[in-house]
């Protein structure tokens, strides 16, 4: 499908309130262009819309407009240059960017990951910086949340009741 009809249709996503298939739509276009820095801004436009600061800030990390709280929290989620280097989604070399702010992250981020393996990477062979990503990812826990601990709840009761249904259906079959 060409850029341009399957732009008007995350259009038409967004419009309807389909933000998971827009969102979807974007991943494969970045994937399939992945220097193109307009389609990189459209899927942060849709995380902000999740709230997902740590995901906008991926994908505006090429930008020299980035907000530095989403930057952070990108930085923070993805802790080491290698997992900066495989969330940033970048094929080819960093002459191909389209700002030299763009082509300066992307070196920066390259020469970090280089410096902790200790031999060159490359954007395109993942087999050069998969040795940075062998440490198990872990998300940064933050505090708990009024909803996080209100949906917790919810469970347990919905599973005590389940349980306490279940109990008095088989007390019932022996009476």
């Amino acid at each position: 499908m060409p850029l341009r009809e399957t732009l008007s249709r995350v259009d038409a996503d967004l419009a309807a309130g389909r933000v998971p298939v827009a969102r979807q739509r974007l991943r494969g276009l970045v994937s399939s262009f992945p220097y193109d820095l307009t389609l990189r801004r459209r899927l942060a436009e849709v995380y902000r819309l999740y709230g997902d600061a740590a995901e906008a800030g991926r994908w505006m990390y090429l930008e020299e407009d980035r907000d530095a709280d989403e930057t952070a929290a990108f930085e923070a989620r993805y802790g080491s240059p290698g997992w900066r280097m495989k969330a940033l989604a970048w094929r080819g070399p960093e002459a191909m960017a389209a700002t030299s702010f763009a082509k300066g992250q992307l070196v920066t981020v390259r020469t970090a990951c280089a410096e902790e393996l200790g031999h060159p990477v490359d954007w395109d062979d993942p087999a050069s910086y998969r040795d940075a990503l062998e440490e198990e990812y872990e998300a940064p826990s933050g505090p708990w949340s009024v909803s996080g601990v209100l949906a917790g709840i919810g469970c347990l009761v919905g599973a005590s009741a389940f349980l306490a249904v279940w109990v008095i259906g088989v007390l019932a079959l022996f009476d």
